[in-house]
C-alpha cells in the first residue's frame, strides 16, 4: 500500500528546519503582509504593458483583464486552501512535492526561481532607465548596479527590512492608483472641478468601432498580453511562513484577492478607456496611464508616472529577490538544491540563497546589456510561460491535497476552494487552452515563448527524474546494506 504524503514534516518547525542559524523567523508583521498582499497584484506591467493590450482589443481589454483576473482568483483560492492548512516558505512548490511527488516540487520550484531571477534583470534595467533620465551623470549600468546592491543589502539585513521596504513601496503604488481611479472617475462623469476633458466619457467604450472593434478574437489576444502582469499574486503565501500568524495571513490574502483585482486592474483600466478613445495615438506613444493623465491637463504627468513606475519596479525587485531566495531556501530544505541554501543567519536570513539568486540576477543584467537580442531574449522568452505552468501545477496539487487534508486534518480546511473539484478542473482547462492559443500566436511571440518555456521545463523535468532515480537507487542500496 502506498503511503499518503503528510501535511507537515516532523523535522520542521513553523518556519523551517533547525540549522546553523535559527531557521526562518516570524519577522513580518501583519501590516507588512496586508500591504504585500494588496500591492502584490500591482506590477509595473500594469502601468507599462496595458497600452499594447488596449491597442489590440480596444475597450474589450476589460474582458481580457476580467478573464485573467477570474483565473487568478480561482488559482489563489486553491493555493490559499493548501497554504492555510500548511504555511511554508516553499508554498506551491512544497505542496506539489507532497501532493504530486518530488519531481513536481523540484521542477516547478526551479522554474519559478528561474523566472524571478530573469525578472530581477528586467526590472533593474527598467528602473535604471528612469533614474538615468533624471540623473544622466550616472550611466544606466551604474544605476542598475546601485539598485541591485541596495535591495540585496535590504534583504540580507532581515526579513523585517524586506517587509518594511515593501510596505512603503506597495503603499505608494496603492495610493497612486487609488488617486488615479478617483480623479479619473470624476472626470469621466464630468464632476471633476477645474478640468475640462472633452474626450472623457462613457461613450469611449462604444463609439469608436464598438466595444470590440477588432472582433471577439482580440479578447484572447488581449489575454496573452496581460496574463503575465498578474504574476506575483502568490507572493503572500510564500511570505506567510515568516509572519506572526501564517494561517490568518494566508486566509486574509486569499479572501481579499477578488476586490484587489476588481479595483486595481479592472477599475484603473476602465478609467483609462473611458478617459480616452482606445485608438488615440497618445496611448501608444506615451503609455496608457500617462496619456490619461495628460488628457486631464495634469502638469508633469510623464514624470509623475515615471515615479510611480519606478516605485513599482523597486517593489518588484525587492519582492523578486525575496521570492527567489525563499524558493531556493525551500529547495535546499527539501534536498532539491545544495543544503547551504537552507542555512540561515542568526537573524533568520537565508544568506546563501539570497546571494546565489542575486548573482544570477547580475549575470542576467550583464546579458541584457551585452546580448539583448540573443542570450537575454532567450532568457526572457524561456521564462515567459512559467506563470501558467505554476498555476497549472497549483490546480493539480489542490485536487490531491484536498483529499489528504480531509483525511488527516479536516479542521485545517479554513479556506475552501469553491465548487470543488469542478472549478479546479475548469481553471486547469482554461490554462491549457491559453497555452494552446499562445502556440497559434506568431504576432506577439506567443508561440516562441511557449516553445522555449516548454524546452526549459523539459530539461528541468529530466534533471528531476534523474535525481529521483539516483535517490531511489541509493535508498535501495542502503536497505540491502
Amino acid at each position: 500500500m502506498t503511503s499518503q504524503p503528510t501535511l507537515t514534516k516532523p523535522e520542521e518547525g513553523p518556519a523551517g528546519p533547525s540549522g546553523p542559524g535559527s531557521g526562518l523567523q516570524a519577522g513580518l508583521k501583519n501590516r507588512h503582509l496586508s500591504m504585500i498582499a494588496i500591492g502584490g497584484v500591482i506590477g509595473a506591467g500594469l502601468f507599462v504593458g496595458s497600452s499594447s493590450g488596449i491597442a489590440t482589443a480596444g475597450p474589450g481589454i476589460l474582458l481580457s483583464y476580467a478573464l485573467v483576473g477570474t483565473l487568478v482568483v480561482l488559482v489563489m483560492r486553491m493555493l490559499g486552501e493548501m497554504s492555510a492548512a500548511n504555511p511554508t516558505s516553499g508554498s506551491f512548490s512544497a505542496h506539489a512535492d507532497r501532493a504530486l511527488g518530488p519531481w513536481a516540487g523540484f521542477s516547478i520550484g526551479w522554474l519559478y526561481w528561474f523566472f524571478w531571477v530573469v525578472v530581477l534583470a528586467v526590472e533593474a534595467t527598467a528602473g535604471a532607465k528612469i533614474l538615468e533620465g533624471w540623473i544622466p551623470a550616472v550611466p544606466q549600468w551604474g544605476w542598475a548596479l546601485i539598485v541591485m546592491v541596495v535591495l540585496t543589502a535590504t534583504n540580507l539585513a532581515s526579513v523585517g527590512s524586506y517587509g518594511e521596504f515593501e510596505f512603503w513601496f506597495a503603499g505608494i503604488k496603492v495610493v497612486a492608483i487609488a488617486a488615479f481611479i478617483v480623479v479619473g472617475g470624476l472626470a469621466v462623469f464630468g464632476v471633476l472641478p477645474g478640468v475640462d476633458s472633452e474626450q472623457a466619457g462613457l461613450g469611449n467604450l462604444t463609439e469608436h468601432g464598438g466595444f470590440l472593434p477588432n472582433g471577439a478574437g482580440a479578447i484572447l489576444t488581449g489575454v496573452l498580453l496581460v496574463v503575465f502582469s498578474f504574476m506575483g499574486s502568490e507572493i503572500p503565501t510564500l511570505a506567510a511562513g515568516e509572519s506572526e500568524d501564517p494561517q490568518r495571513a494566508v486566509t486574509k490574502a486569499t479572501n481579499s484577492i477578488i476586490w484587489r483585482i476588481a479595483v486595481f486592474y479592472l477599475g484603473s483600466i476602465f478609467v483609462v478607456v473611458a478617459l480616452l478613445p482606445w485608438d488615440a495615438q497618445s496611448i501608444v506613444d506615451k503609455g496608457s496611464y500617462v496619456a490619461a493623465l495628460d488628457s486631464l491637463g495634469i502638469a508633469n504627468a510623464g514624470q509623475i508616472m515615471n515615479f510611480i513606475v519606478l516605485t513599482s519596479v523597486l517593489s518588484c525587485l525587492n519582492s523578486g529577490l525575496y521570492t527567489a531566495s525563499r524558493m531556493a531556501f525551500s529547495l535546499g530544505e527539501r534536498g532539491d538544491a545544495p543544503r547551504a541554501f537552507s542555512r540561515t543567519t542568526r537573524r533568520g536570513v537565508p544568506r546563501t540563497a539570497i546571494l546565489v539568486s542575486v548573482v544570477f540576477g547580475f549575470v542576467a543584467v550583464f546579458f541584457n546589456y551585452e546580448f539583448p537580442d540573443s542570450v537575454f531574449l532567450f532568457l526572457v522568452n524561456s521564462s515567459g510561460a512559467v506563470a501558467l505552468f505554476v498555476w497549472l501545477v497549483i490546480c493539480f496539487s489542490q485536487l490531491r491535497m484536498r483529499r489528504i487534508i480531509q483525511a488527516e486534518a479536516p479542521e485545517k480546511l479554513v479556506v475552501r476552494m469553491w465548487l470543488f473539484p469542478y472549478l479546479t478542473w475548469a481553471a486547469a482547462a482554461l490554462i491549457v487552452f491559453v497555452l494552446g492559443y499562445m502556440l497559434t500566436d506568431t504576432e506577439h511571440d506567443g508561440r516562441t515563448t511557449v516553445l522555449l518555456s516548454l524546452l526549459v521545463a523539459a530539461l528541468v523535468l529530466v534533471v528531476a527524474f534523474v535525481k529521483q532515480r539516483i535517490a531511489g537507487r541509493g535508498a535501495t542500496a542502503a536497505e540491502k546494506g
